[in-house]
């Protein structure tokens, strides 16, 4: 067992885990304020509605977020420490920044959002809602600001400190701003933020589905739609077109990377072509069963159709990315964002017709999307992170002056050992499989709830009031038991 190899697997299983929720709730953000906006400027009650369900959902699914996300900062030191040491005063700063900026407006508003409901006014819940969304967005913003820096490090310089009797390399900031608009972290920001909106898109249409599927909820669901859809529609476009704009920056600053990304293993004068799909061989330096569209990855790269696209023969043997790992999750994701502009685009005109309704084999094929948005999500960060291999921060040249990077292998912390790395890895696995089961049902059981119809609401508002007589009131009774009632007991009366 290499504690290397089971450190780097702990790291994934653990963020990959972590990275089902954040993308989800920044995107469930977006279209929580869209459909309390609508509430606020038309005052529907079935807009309404729609506000207080996906509240609880959001809420469910935030909360998870905050507690997987704990775990990783802990594992920076007890399996990263000669990692921390060298990014410890740029991570620092960074997030300092985002509990700053992020957590502190975000949890600052969540109990507004969540237990607000006619506690507070319409705009002020609108406005809270809106400084949660932010809040999500400003805590991606430091997050890959700082992942991006390890991809294209700028703003620092090296000091060798002495560590217990070694000197030890450190990464010290010497331009914030220089740092945090690092010649990666624009491009990567937008794609990353765009595929949570599409995410959350795709999530508010399933469900919106389901109901339709099942002729439940119709007032909700048909209005939800009518955002979600264009939503995704919208954020799919957009999120091809920031990935190709991120393509384009790889050939400059991880031409590694870029090679692995279509198995490129030579460099020719000719126009590079695009795998659509394939089996690479990198010892024999071959593609099997690779169908590949000429020409087309020189367009992407360079928007011109005959410029060749250097390959891996490029880069020194010993700082090549394994191969077969990127192809297969970039040519995975960029399949199933195809198809997401695909089932947008005709869901979009479906719903424009008026017979989206009617297409129920399409009502289940967006039901199954959000599956396919978090698996892009997902493939997009392992081409992300394994495509730099063997780098955990990149080489770089600062002010004409050649910074070393740091490898992956020096990373690691001098007292842990393969066993111990690998009895956590058995226990998280355990923990996170039982989280994931608790997730499920509890979102399931929302889900199966549903919204509140307007006479629900209306009668809840009224008892607020105090305007029920004794005979209403147990009407109300009768009527939550009978109709899957107390849900809107959730949101902080009782």
């Amino acid at each position: 067992m290499d504690v290397e190899i089971l450190s780097r697997l702990q790291f994934a299983l653990t963020i990959m885990f972590h990275y089902l929720f954040p993308p989800l709730s920044i995107g469930l953000g977006l279209q929580l304020f869209l459909c309390e906006w609508r509430y606020f400027r038309t005052r529907e009650p079935a807009w309404e509605a729609a506000a207080r369900f996906w509240t609880r959902v959001f809420a469910v699914n935030f909360a998870m977020g905050v507690a997987t996300g704990i775990v990783m900062e802990f594992e920076f030191g007890t399996n990263w420490a000669a990692y921390s040491r060298f990014v410890g005063d740029v991570f620092g700063s960074a997030l300092a920044a985002e509990g700053i900026f992020a957590f502190f407006l975000e949890s600052g508003f969540l109990a507004v959002l969540v237990f607000g409901w006619d506690r507070v006014g319409v705009r002020m819940h609108l406005f809270s809602t809106l400084m949660v969304f932010l809040g999500s967005v400003f805590s991606a913003v430091w997050i890959v600001v700082a992942n991006s820096w390890q991809q294209t490090p700028a703003g620092y310089h090296i000091v060798w400190h002495d560590v217990q009797g070694e000197m030890m390399p450190r990464a010290e900031v010497t331009d914030f701003w220089q740092m945090v608009l690092n010649p990666s972290s624009v491009d990567r920001l937008t794609h990353t933020l765009i595929g949570a909106f599409v995410l959350g898109a795709f999530f508010v249409a399933s469900v919106c589905s389901f109901y339709l599927l099942k002729h439940r909820h119709l007032a909700v669901a048909r209005r939800c739609l009518s955002i979600a859809l264009p939503s995704a529609l919208l954020f799919t476009i957009l999120a091809a077109l920031t990935g190709h704009d991120s393509a384009q920056k790889l050939v400059e600053t991880q031409p590694a990377k870029l090679a692995a990304m279509e198995a490129h293993f030579h460099s020719t004068d000719e126009p590079t072509g695009l795998y659509l799909f394939g089996w690479p061989d990198a010892k024999n330096e071959k593609v099997h069963f690779g169908v590949q569209l000429p020409y087309l990855l020189s367009v992407m790269v360079y928007n011109d159709p005959m410029k060749p696209v250097p390959g891996m023969d490029k880069i020194p043997e010993d700082e090549r990315p394994p191969v077969w790992l990127p192809f297969q999750t970039f040519h995975l994701m960029v399949g199933i964002g195809t198809m997401m502009i695909g089932v947008a685009a005709l869901a979009c005109w479906s719903w424009y017709r008026g017979s989206l309704e009617k297409r129920r084999w399409l009502l289940w094929t967006i039901v199954v999307m959000p599956v396919a948005a978090m698996t892009a999500n997902q493939a997009g960060w392992i081409t992300a992170e394994v495509g730099r291999q063997p780098w955990i921060v990149y080489p770089s040249v600062q002010s004409g002056v050649e910074m070393m990077g740091l490898r992956t292998a020096d990373g690691l912390s001098e007292s842990v050992t393969a066993e111990q790395v690998l009895s956590s890895i058995i226990l998280f696995g355990i923990i996170y499989s039982l989280l994931f089961a608790v997730w499920v049902f509890v979102l399931n059981h929302k889900i199966q709830h549903g919204p509140e119809t307007p006479e629900e609401l209306t009668r809840y508002k009224r008892r607020l009031r105090g305007e029920y007589n004794e005979e209403s009131i147990s009407e109300v009774i009768s009527h939550q038991g009978t109709n899957r009632g107390g849900g809107l007991m959730e949101d902080g009366v009782r």
